[in-house]
């Protein structure tokens, strides 16, 4: 298989499966159900939603400056308007390609800033690394919180089964992959090894830099931020604005899941919002309403941003 058709694949198999799940979705209600939801849609209380989109883009600006931390650690120096505008495309391109946006963001301060990619990218991975930590955490408490309404749902949508043959499969394949990597001599092996090296400098830069007191604080400010986003979006709903707290964190934690291993959430973060809402005595035409009221405010967002953020980077830099 050629690397076009590979790409081709990557771009059209995610989004086939976010068109699969809006038709699972909406083929189970009735038209009654489906007037009701329009209902939902037409007198939502679209304030808290602006609210919602203004603290999202308070975590996006924090992640930019966050940035040049790392960045100015290892020596490279990158401005906010920089930063922010390749977080945002990193976002953009998230939509295309899941998980293409960190190295979206990598090429962009290649491009306008001279910075090596495996360096930038390395500081990246440094951030997702934190992310994964602080998404656990949010997990764990969960789980703490709402551990039997939690069971009930994950036993009734996961094939406990099949993840676990495909995580055996997935071990061994990974044994192999190191031992390859530790002791083979064939070139683009050297190659990778070099990269990672790279890749590895930048990660460390993280726990190294002077300044990780600051990081960390903004760290906090992003994370408060998605939080607030999700929290400031369920009184757009009389349905949804009465929830409590353990389920916000159960469901903003499934929303994250949902959006992180699919394409920006398409057909995946409703659908899940609507199931976890509903263990929790939500109709699942509200919750379905709900998911799509706040996942189509943030994709506008993050396309209107992104969007600006490719015609202003020509601009800010017209002299590289």
């Amino acid at each position: 298989m050629n690397e076009k058709v590979k790409k081709i694949l990557s771009i059209t198999l995610p989004l086939l499966l976010g068109v699969f799940l809006v038709f699972y979705t909406y083929n189970k209600f009735t038209p009654e159900q489906l007037e009701e939801m329009k209902g939902y849609f037409k007198n939502a209380d679209y304030r808290y939603i602006v609210i919602s989109s203004v603290f999202s883009i308070v975590s996006l600006a924090a992640r930019g400056y966050r940035w040049r931390y790392s960045l100015e650690h290892m020596g490279y120096l990158s401005d906010f308007k920089t930063n922010v505008s390749a977080v945002n495309i990193g976002y953009l391109m998230n939509y295309t390609v899941p998980r293409s946006g960190e190295i979206s963001r990598a090429l962009v301060l290649k491009k306008y800033k001279d910075i090596p990619f495996d360096k930038s990218f390395g500081t990246i991975i440094a951030e997702r690394v934190i992310d994964l930590f602080l998404l656990i955490g949010f997990i764990v408490t969960a789980l703490l919180l709402q551990f039997d309404q939690l069971q009930t749902f994950f036993t009734s949508k996961i094939p406990v089964e099949k993840l676990i043959y495909l995580g055996i499969f997935g071990g061994i394949g990974c044994i192999t992959a190191v031992l390859l990597f530790i002791y083979s001599k064939w070139k683009p092996i050297l190659f990778i090894k070099e990269k990672i090296a790279g890749l590895i400098e930048g990660l460390l830069s993280t726990f190294k830099m002077p300044n990780r007191v600051p990081f960390m604080v903004y760290t906090a400010v992003i994370w408060i931020s998605y939080v607030l986003t999700f929290y400031s979006a369920i009184f757009a709903l009389p349905e949804t604005s009465e929830i409590g707290f353990g389920t916000i964190v159960t469901a903003f934690v499934v929303g994250s899941l949902a959006v992180t291993f699919t394409n920006g959430g398409f057909g995946a973060f409703p659908l899940m919002i609507a199931q976890i809402l509903f263990l929790y005595g939500i109709p699942e035409t509200a919750g379905t309403a709900f998911g799509w009221i706040l996942w189509t405010s943030q994709t506008a967002l993050v396309v209107l941003l992104g969007g600006l953020s490719f015609l202003l980077l020509p601009i800010l830099h017209r002299k590289k």
